[in-house]
């Protein structure tokens, strides 16, 4: 009785333990790629400019213009490429329900034969097959991700896609605005946020990889210092020829 029970117990704390997170990624690719896309690209724009001596005004107009100008873009391109991957796999799947209409034998033998490919006995390989191609839907959707690799009830919304991105990259865009914002007239508290920020987004993808929050976050910092640096230095050579 004890040995049952000790069996039901590891079999609880294995299916509560044994999950895995959405690595599809509907929304995380374009939530993270955008905030550490505006803050980087904010960053270096505001660097570049007030290498070149302008005035406050002109480095809160440039960060601010690039804030919106940046979310539109993402979100435009965000929605673009997902309606666009969305719209090819509809018409897939639409080839693959036309098939199991018209040839329904030749597709319950081709999934049979991807069973028995796999070392599922033949006869089992077929009778499984039989079973599950009897509901037209269950047999689309295996078909789906047998041969396509997708499952048609996640596909990715376009939506959600461009306001993650929309609303990612302004949020990291606006970080390195916000001290001129507060009353800032020099660019090292922007520097302080901005780089903050790089090594926060970096420790926080860590969450959702191998990787340790610290190597992450310097990574991320080393390569948004790096983007500043240059865009700074070429300000500041191209301000001395303009002038």
């Amino acid at each position: 009785m004890a040995i049952i029970e000790t069996e039901a117990a590891l079999h609880v704390a294995h299916r509560d333990n044994h999950t895995h997170r959405d690595v599809n990624g509907g929304w995380l690719r374009p939530a993270v790629f955008g905030a550490m896309d505006g803050l980087v690209s904010n960053l270096a724009l505001m660097t570049g400019v007030a290498g070149g001596a302008v005035g406050q005004q002109t480095i809160v107009l440039t960060g601010l213009a690039g804030l919106a100008a940046g979310a539109f873009s993402m979100a435009a391109g965000e929605y673009t490429s997902v309606a666009s991957q969305r719209e090819l796999v509809e018409a897939e799947l639409a080839v693959e329900r036309r098939e199991l209409r018209k040839h329904p034998q030749d597709e319950e033998a081709e999934l049979a034969a991807l069973y028995e490919a796999r070392g599922v006995e033949p006869e089992l390989a077929r009778e499984v097959a039989r079973q599950l191609s009897q509901d037209p839907e269950q047999a689309l959707e295996i078909h789906a991700r047998e041969e396509l690799g997708i499952d048609p009830g996640d596909l990715p919304s376009p939506l959600v896609a461009a306001v993650s991105s929309f609303g990612s990259f302004a949020l990291g865009a606006l970080l390195p605005v916000l001290p001129y914002l507060l009353g800032a007239t020099v660019l090292w508290p922007a520097l302080l946020l901005a780089f903050f920020g790089l090594f926060a987004c970096g420790a926080v993808v860590a969450r959702v990889t191998a990787r340790s929050w610290w190597f992450s976050g310097l990574r991320q910092l080393a390569l948004g210092g790096a983007a500043a640096g240059v865009t700074y230095a070429l300000g500041i050579l191209f301000g001395t020829a303009v002038g």
